[in-house]
């Protein structure tokens, strides 16, 4: 034991000038930027760095002291990092995200996508065949919190008032925004979340949703006020739907990954559908953010129809141009 605690500090004392310069190099990179290092310091800090692995994997091979190991070792990362990773500001990664990520991650996933979308549509024309048909289905479809006295025994002068009333000041349409904001983010984030168990929670909550958007269009369409409610509905619904429809198309991303692994582990599956669903939903809390305010200002503010449809149809456009539309995401890269 003395013997190895003496080569030990025989090893430290030969090489340990050279692995306190990298540390100050590397110290002073961290703390600033590689400009603060001369024309001389920079062509040595490679040499330096292949040198501490080399230390590194002789203490490792000798069974040296472990404190050594784990100095070298940290030493060494902080050291790859400087010299081959990527380092970038905050503005230039939210740049990337907005230009090349959250477009080419949505992208990817246009298959569930579809998927969620043709489920919350057949979930929607269901209800409102059987609403229709029969009127008691509403109560069975749409909770009393969401309906807010807009049930098929409601006057029809009411129904056509509450779309087109500001009904408050600004301070009240603000807070109206922010409660919209909290429960939208609620229900796609657990479209998302619930998708590792093999997609079925968020297909439901995916249907949930649809049945509730075909039982309130069917009392409005019974009472001639279909294109109204659409204008009322679509000025932030193109938004704040299409943003749900991309959760639930993250969550199915997961759960068909967990279910249909392929070559991969399950967990390895999993993980890489993560990161592009996770990117996906970090976009979509963005798109609820501005159904929000869309829903909590524009929707009661605007009462042109031609205009309510107007600025649905100019965001629909948007999102999809963002999207879908031709892009050159190799140079968006390079620059």
């Amino acid at each position: 034991m003395a013997e190895l605690t003496l080569k030990s500090e025989m090893f430290r004392r030969q090489r340990e000038s050279d692995w306190k310069k990298l540390e100050t190099l590397i110290g002073r990179v961290e703390r600033g930027s590689v400009k603060s290092l001369s024309d001389e310091e920079l062509i040595e800090l490679p040499g330096l760095y292949r040198a501490a692995l080399s230390s590194l994997s002789v203490a490792r091979a000798t069974s040296l002291d472990q404190g050594v190991v784990s100095y070298l070792e940290s030493l060494s990362a902080r050291s790859y990092f400087v010299l081959y990773g990527t380092r970038t500001s905050v503005m230039e990664r939210l740049a990337g995200f907005f230009a090349r990520d959250w477009p080419l991650a949505v992208r990817s996933i246009w298959k569930e996508t579809v998927a969620s979308l043709l489920i919350s549509v057949i979930a929607a024309l269901t209800a409102y065949v059987l609403v229709t048909n029969n009127p008691d289905w509403f109560y069975s479809f749409m909770p009393e919190s969401l309906a807010s006295g807009r049930t098929p025994a409601a006057e029809t002068e009411f129904l056509r008032e509450g779309l087109y009333d500001g009904g408050g000041d600004a301070d009240g349409l603000s807070a109206f925004a922010t409660m919209l904001f909290s429960h939208n983010s609620r229900v796609a984030i657990f479209a998302f979340a619930l998708g590792f168990a093999f997609c079925i929670p968020t297909a439901v909550l995916m249907a949930y949703n649809g049945v509730i958007i075909g039982a309130f269009y069917a009392v409005y369409i019974d009472r001639g006020l279909g294109f109204e409610v659409t204008g009322w509905l679509m000025i932030h619904g193109t938004t704040e739907l299409f943003a749900i429809i991309l959760a639930g198309a993250g969550g199915f991303k997961i759960g068909w990954s967990i279910a249909f692994p392929g070559e991969k582990t399950r967990g390895d599956s999993a993980a890489d559908a993560g990161k592009t669903a996770a990117t996906v939903l970090g976009g979509v809390v963005i798109m609820l953010f501005i159904a929000g305010l869309i829903e909590g200002f524009l929707r009661q503010l605007i009462t042109s129809d031609a205009l309510r449809y107007t600025i649905a149809g100019t965001m629909l456009l948007l999102w999809c141009l963002y999207f879908y539309g031709p892009r050159n995401f190799t140079a968006e890269r390079e620059s």
